[in-house]
């Protein structure tokens, strides 16, 4: 059942075998999987089934830096889906290196391997609604794809490997029904977890406190919590609860809020192939599902251990919309209608300040030059993507100058004194801010720089034509587009002791005996895939580890449920 937390009785104090913070695409995955389990499970919500504005003010928070960083406020969402609600639908499983101990990569090394995850990956591809578990283009066509760029070869950079797209699926939408039909799932909605209270000996949790805007407070209490908030929120909560932890649940090494990671990208330099644009295929193609498939440049794992950078991918992409000489007249109406972009997917453009009337009349030519093809991509766009269930996933345009930019995507190193802390600052429900210090390395500038020069030396090889990239410009990209909004990572990493890691493997946070964590806060490294295949998958996985902890016993005529340590 669904339920409005202001309908709660001020002061009451609710009871459940399981306790889900969070109602997004992990916290909804782990309330779907106790679905007719028998057990009672109560999923809490901060916001409810629309956007409201003052539970979403409760994100604010304080950036450290002036770094070109989405406030906090505007790129995560506090309401029943979470972040499933406006995401892009982007499903990449993480690789087998991401898993390993890589000597050149500090702190890196997972306490368990892919083929922990494996059996998970094809039950998260479908949740996300991204059609069969295929990632190379063999498995996904096995009638054969298009090239990326024909002509290519190489075993240093490959473009055989995959990323899929969700409708994208809204998770509260799409399995809300199921949820409120249940009668072992109760959904608090307006629910806010304002402080995890564990015992005197602190070594389990007895009950969470929530709240809601309208003034009521109230408790849950529950053999096993989970936390399912985003790898922000997480060690908010964590580093707020200092009723018995004095410094924080699970910061005994005070590792909470430390390693605080993202991904870095970026679209940079010029690529023209040799044979002409119409021998470079960039965009998407549809699979036997209807699923929309796109190939990358990726740079293969024994290339990145030569050359000691992080996993990296690449894809084509339009020139950069700003400057009007790329003759597009869809190009130049996107870029004079950047406004109404939401803050995380127009950064790019308002990074890029014209440089007076000059520019502006430069696209106002373009316009003028091709208001057919302007009219005809937008009926297009609004007919592939505003109306369709399944979304034509992001744009894609050939400029009239044949050249491409490179988009790239890459994993960042994971640097302890990249972290988000506690501030002075208070939400309305008298909770404290986080301030957040994201930081890049050296590393990871590295890691963009060596791999596009392996890419350009690999295309120039190959006789497929050349990439060139201006001296600065990659420092530039990083500096200007900051950290990828929404892929919040590793503020609470898995290790294998509260030496090196805040939860272990199965995801409970060491010391205390049922507090888990969901969702990719736990992930020691960030990849170069998006996080929310691995974050379901991850869930799905937690949620076997609960069943399995859970031992019914009878006592007396009351059947009840305890955890094991």
């Amino acid at each position: 059942m669904i339920v409005d937390a202001r309908q709660i009785e001020d002061g009451a104090e609710l009871g459940a075998d399981l306790c889900v913070i969070g109602a997004g695409a992990a916290g909804i995955t782990l309330a779907l999987e106790f679905l007719g389990e028998g057990r009672s499970v109560i999923l809490l919500e901060s916001g409810g089934m629309k956007p409201d504005s003052a539970t979403q003010s409760l994100y604010k928070g304080e950036l450290a830096h002036g770094v070109r960083q989405s406030p906090l406020h505007t790129y995560r969402e506090r309401r029943f889906g979470g972040s499933t609600t406006i995401w892009g639908g982007r499903c990449v499983p993480f690789d087998s290196v991401d898993f390993e101990r890589r000597p050149w990569m500090p702190e890196s090394g997972w306490p368990l391997g892919y083929g922990d995850l494996a059996s998970y990956y094809p039950r998260a591809n479908l949740l996300c609604e991204a059609g069969a578990f295929a990632y190379t283009a063999a498995e996904a066509f096995p009638e054969g794809m298009r090239p990326m760029i024909e002509g290519f070869a190489s075993r240093r950079v490959t473009t055989d490997t995959l990323e899929r797209f969700s409708l994208p699926t809204d998770f509260g939408a799409a399995y809300g029904r199921r949820l409120a039909e249940s009668r072992d799932v109760r959904v608090l909605l307006r629910a806010n977890c304002t402080g995890i209270q564990s015992g005197a000996d602190g070594a389990a949790i007895e009950y969470v406190t929530v709240a809601t805007l309208t003034g009521r407070r109230f408790t849950v209490a529950a053999s096993a919590f989970v936390l399912a908030v985003g790898g922000l929120e997480t060690p908010r909560l964590l580093l707020a609860s200092r009723d018995v932890h004095m410094d924080g649940l699970g910061n005994a090494t005070d590792l909470v809020g430390r390693f605080y990671m993202s991904h870095i990208s970026g679209a940079v330099g010029s690529f023209r192939p040799r044979g002409g644009a119409s021998h470079v295929h960039h965009g998407y193609e549809r699979d036997a599902d209807g699923v929309y498939c796109r190939r990358r440049l990726r740079l293969a794992d024994e290339a990145a251990r030569e050359l000691g950078v992080g996993n990296f991918i690449a894809r084509l992409h339009h020139p950069a919309i700003a400057d009007p000489v790329h003759r597009s007249g869809v190009l130049s109406a996107l870029y004079l209608s950047r406004r109404i972009f939401s803050y995380e997917y127009g950064k790019r453009l308002r990074a890029e300040e014209e440089a007076g009337w000059a520019v502006w009349l430069g696209h106002l030519r373009n316009i003028a030059a091709d208001p057919f093809g302007v009219a005809e991509f937008a009926f297009d766009m609004a007919r592939r993507h505003v109306f369709a269930r399944r979304k034509f996933p992001s744009l894609v345009v050939q400029a009239a100058t044949g050249t491409f930019s490179v988009d790239f995507h890459a994993e960042q190193q994971p640097n302890p004194e990249s972290r988000v802390r506690l501030c002075d600052g208070r939400d309305c429900l008298g909770m404290r801010q986080l301030h957040v210090d994201w930081r890049q390395t050296a590393l990871d500038v590295h890691t963009v720089t060596a791999s596009l020069s392996a890419i350009a030396e690999e295309l120039e090889r190959s006789g497929c034509g050349e990439l060139v990239v201006q001296p600065g410009a990659i420092e530039d990209a990083l500096e200007r587009d900051g950290p990828v909004g929404g892929h919040d990572i590793g503020t609470a990493r898995m290790g294998t002791s509260r030496r090196n890691g805040v939860v272990d493997p199965d995801c409970r946070v060491h010391d205390l005996r049922n507090l888990f964590i969901a969702g990719s806060a736990v992930f020691p490294t960030s990849g170069q895939a998006n996080p929310t295949l691995t974050i379901v998958a991850l869930a799905l996985r937690l949620a076997d580890r609960l069943k399995r902890r859970f031992e019914p016993q009878e006592v007396g005529s009351s059947r009840v449920l305890l955890t094991s340590r």
